[in-house]
């Protein structure tokens, strides 16, 4: 018999062996002041990519005042309970009809966080007798999901990214299962892929329909508020609002706050409202958020010259970056990596390079989320970014990259930059 206190210390999880070396500084980092393109990082000032506010509003004037005065009218505890007991107001269903509206969905379901709350609608929409069809670059939480699926003892089938030819097999692998156990198809994309920047192929997953049935769902965490016409997502960007069965997307991008939502038919939703058990035992979210929520809601909607801020950020970057000769990807949104060749070794003494002696913080994505010997700096662009500050970055990526190729990042392993 073992100790599992004892295996918890001699063992380490696949991210845990890196906290010696990494905790302080590559994880857990602390960036201090206010959220904005320039922070501290350890007394220093650096130019920030790495923060998930798209549209610039974390510190804009009219959000802070909305959330200061929600806190004071409200305190941070209403209301108690969760929704289904004691915690449903007003304000929460409002939020609902306002984002639903805006979906063009027939209802909405308010969540208290998006990653419990895309394992809570997988869970409750399919049942062990159902087959979930997903893209392999599908984000942890639709994967949570499915490893819950798949222990109740339901199937699953992944087609490599954006291939519809595999996608295709892959629903015919489906439809056989489904029809055996008298079950139905859920296909699970996301709309904009987080880590590379390029959009689900739905118009193929929906040409698909010609010979498959299925219902589809997409996971938008980062195409709401940044992609289509009036920042509604990557569905509208697409034109397809009408076809995608359930949009799934959170506040924590462009509505920089905290909480998610998920619409799609009344029908859906009133049954999603009485099965998700994150939602039904957990407390509601609290007024001052649901308040903020609608303040952001509202400004995503009627000023949009913050979503046309940051595409001005992202086109300046990306086309800066491409005429320099770096290779960003298929990337179609504002989300930007930046391809390298190195070692993970090499990759996390440029990322030390950055920040120490060039004052850039970006996130570093290394073997085994890409290929060995392929290094992928993520920058996040911001309707508060400005002109200069793009500049100066490519100007440091041009030294970074001379730096690489020159083998001056060669080391057999990273120096510890762990803050005591």
């Amino acid at each position: 018999m073992t100790d599992i206190f004892d295996r918890l210390k001699s063992a380490e999880g696949p991210l845990e062996q890196y906290r010696k070396k990494a905790e302080g500084y590559f994880m857990f980092p602390e960036l201090e002041g206010e959220i904005a393109p320039r922070m501290k990082f350890l007394g220093r000032e650096v130019i920030t990519w790495s923060l998930n506010n798209y549209l610039g509003l974390a510190n804009h004037p009219e959000v802070r005042e909305a959330d200061a005065k929600a806190a004071a009218d409200w305190g941070m505890a209403y209301p108690m309970g969760a929704r289904m007991m004691s915690g449903q107001t007003k304000l929460h269903r409002e939020l609902e009809e306002k984002l639903a509206r805006f979906e063009k969905k027939e209802s909405a379901y308010l969540l208290n966080y998006g990653y419990q709350g895309m394992v809570s609608i997988i869970d409750s929409l399919v049942t062990r007798n159902d087959v979930i069809v997903y893209d392999s670059e599908s984000h942890a939480c639709i994967m949570d999901g499915i490893f819950l699926h798949k222990a109740k003892g339901g199937k699953s089938y992944v087609y490599p990214h954006n291939d519809m030819e595999r996608c295709d097999r892959m629903l015919g692998f489906a439809t056989r299962q489904a029809k055996e156990n008298n079950g139905g198809i859920l296909l699970i994309t996301e709309g904009v892929f987080g880590m590379s920047g390029d959009l689900g192929d739905l118009p193929g997953i929906l040409k698909l329909r010609e010979k498959y049935d299925f219902r589809l769902m997409i996971d938008d965490a980062h195409g709401f508020g940044t992609m289509g016409e009036t920042g509604a997502g990557v569905s509208e960007h697409f034109g397809v609002m009408d076809e995608v069965d359930i949009y799934f997307a959170t506040f924590a991008k462009s509505m920089a706050g905290i909480g998610a939502f998920v619409a799609s038919e009344k029908a859906i939703v009133d049954s999603l409202k009485y099965n998700m058990r994150s939602q039904i035992f957990a407390k509601s979210l609290p007024m001052p958020m649901v308040v903020g929520a609608l303040k952001r809601l509202e400004m995503l909607q009627t000023q949009p010259q913050h979503r046309e801020n940051l595409w001005k950020v992202a086109k300046m970057l990306q086309e800066g970056l491409v005429a320099e000769g770096f290779n960003i990807g298929n990337t179609q949104s504002p989300v930007t990596p930046v391809y390298l060749s190195g070692t993970v070794a090499e990759g996390t003494n440029v990322v030390v390079d950055l920040r120490e002696n060039h004052h850039v913080f970006c996130s570093i994505v290394v073997y085994p989320v890409v290929p060995r010997d392929v290094i992928m700096l993520r920058l996040i662009p911001t309707a508060s970014h400005t002109k200069r500050e793009v500049e100066e970055t490519i100007e440091v990526f041009k030294k970074i990259k001379a730096n690489l190729d020159a083998g001056k990042y060669k080391a057999d392993e990273v120096q510890s930059m762990a803050v005591s």
